[in-house]
């Protein structure tokens, strides 16, 4: 009679120590990016690109500058540039990421006009990888409602504030904290029941006093 095989007596083979871990370190970004993914594309399909999510709500807007679009002027005077340092003077503003190129920022322009007529609350707009010649032709033809214009040529301002397309525009409380988000053109609905309503809502809670210990 043969000898057995020792292997056949043996039970089933372990995993060597931390596999498990090793194999949770790569499946997990595997699993977070597909889950992002799916966000994206349900935002995408619903038609209401303004679903995507932002990191950046309730926290202060990235420190950044935006310098001048060259040769801007508005009724005789330079229109300045901003930095967002600006944003946090104590009342609510609008900051409107646009290009001359994007078609639907032309198709929201009247209606961003139409809030500051509405709301009086200040716009700053900034002009994204863009020619400062065509910037200012969009600007005389559609109308200019931003009290500043501030020029992003290389993209940069944008990836920090997580910008993912133009136009996008975002509502800032007076601490300068981001509150509100919508990605894609403003449309007279959004205008009205998402955008003024979160200004108004900003501007509320500005208008509460500060509770004294």
């Amino acid at each position: 009679m043969s000898a057995a095989d020792p292997s056949a007596q043996q039970g089933p083979k372990r995993a060597p120590p931390g596999t498990a871990s090793r194999f949770g370190w790569v499946v997990a970004p595997v699993l977070v990016f597909g889950a992002l993914v799916g966000v994206f594309a349900f935002a995408l399909q619903s038609g209401d690109p303004s679903r995507l999510p932002s990191a950046l709500i309730g926290k202060p807007a990235p420190a950044t500058e935006f310098p001048a679009l060259p040769g801007l002027v508005d009724a005789g005077r330079a229109v300045p540039g901003f930095a967002s340092g600006e944003l946090a003077g104590g009342n609510v503003s609008v900051v409107n990421f646009w290009a001359s190129w994007c078609a639907t920022c032309a198709e929201e322009q009247s209606l961003l006009v139409e809030l500051k007529q509405r709301t009086g609350v200040a716009l700053y707009g900034v002009n994204y990888k863009d020619d400062a010649v065509s910037a200012r032709r969009f600007l005389g033809r559609y109308g200019n409602p931003f009290r500043a214009v501030g020029s992003d040529e290389n993209g940069r301002a944008a990836i920090e504030w997580g910008v993912y397309g133009m136009p996008e525009t975002f509502v800032v409380n007076g601490r300068g904290e981001i509150v509100f988000k919508h990605v894609g053109a403003v449309t007279p609905e959004s205008l009205q029941t998402r955008l003024m309503p979160a200004i108004a809502q900003a501007q509320a809670a500005a208008a509460k006093p500060v509770p004294t210990r």
